[in-house]
């Protein structure tokens, strides 16, 4: 019987690896789950992943894509500037936004999608709602057949809760992404550049990898009250992808639960739970070969000491 520190040398032995470590370690973690998970191209795993979710923030890969949908029909550009009056920032822990102080100012519409998806800042969702109100949003993303992924008109037009999707909408939106029929090549690599920077998340599947794993992974995470939850793109040493996943998790977690309600980081159950998914997905596909129409290939980790 195949060991989980056996190396998968066909996508077979991967999708049963990964289906292994993913219950073993969603029994640990406690909680209720909703999962799409796929390697090679074909499912591993599928719990109950046609269950419309909360999605909380990693409905903010579908905004960017309404945003980026508009730009490539010529409507809006990355360049554009847009207004950051006092009035807009939400004033929270999360972002960046709120610790500036300097107000009103004006930011590119590329940094406010930059700063959306890698610090998650939740003052962005407003901005993104200036040049992309909620309706027109839910209408671009039902026209690319994401009927469950939609946000949550509110009262203001321009502003909106970032409310539900399944995890085989968000599968399929990320399948579609690297296929190269979401978006046009240009707004392709943007978000893809975007999720696989390393100053976006990496409490969750990316915690257990080295720095050039992580900028094999493309991910988006999403938290508020007891909702815990991950989706994103591993790609293989040759920039194919290899895997995709949509994990979205709530309810009583193991441990004590005073603690786990206001843990949002790396040391929650469930987020134990993707860490040890990563490393598993990362491993699964290491001797995989992708064959894929597209390659994105990641940019080497160069830092500096300033100068």
């Amino acid at each position: 019987m195949a060991q989980e520190g056996d190396v998968a040398t066909t996508p077979e032995a991967a999708r049963r690896k990964v289906a292994r470590v993913y219950q073993r370690e969603i029994e640990r973690a406690g909680g209720t789950w909703w999962s799409a998970i796929s390697v090679a191209g074909g499912p591993a795993v599928s719990d109950d992943a046609d269950t419309v979710v909360e999605a909380y923030s990693v409905n903010k890969i579908a905004v960017a894509t309404a945003v980026l949908d508009k730009i490539d029909r010529g409507l809006l550009t990355l360049d554009q500037r847009v207004d950051v009056p006092a009035s807009i920032v939400i004033q929270d822990t999360d972002g960046v936004f709120a610790l500036d102080r300097a107000y009103p100012s004006t930011v590119t519409l590329g940094h406010v999608m930059s700063l959306l998806l890698t610090v998650s800042d939740n003052t962005c969702v407003r901005l993104c709602g200036l040049v992309c109100p909620a309706l027109e949003l839910n209408e671009i993303l039902r026209a690319k057949g994401f009927v469950a992924t939609q946000v949550v008109p509110v009262a203001n037009p321009n502003r909106f809760f970032l409310g539900r999707t399944t995890p085989n909408e968000t599968h399929r939106l990320l399948e579609m992404l690297v296929g190269g029929t979401l978006l046009s090549p240009t707004s392709t690599d943007y978000l893809l550049n975007v999720l696989r920077s390393l100053s976006a998340f990496t409490d969750g599947v990316r915690l257990e990898l080295t720095s050039t794993e992580r900028l094999r992974v493309a991910t988006k995470a999403g938290w508020f009250a007891d909702g815990r939850n991950e989706a994103g793109v591993i790609f293989d040493a040759v920039g194919a992808p290899a895997a995709i996943y949509a994990m979205f998790a709530s309810g009583t977690f193991t441990g004590d639960p005073a603690v786990n309600v206001d843990n949002f980081g790396a040391t929650h159950p469930a987020l134990r739970a993707r860490a040890k998914l990563g490393r598993t997905m990362i491993d699964a596909v290491a001797r995989l070969s992708t064959p894929a129409a597209r390659t994105f290939g990641a940019k080497a980790y160069r830092p500096v000491n300033g100068g």
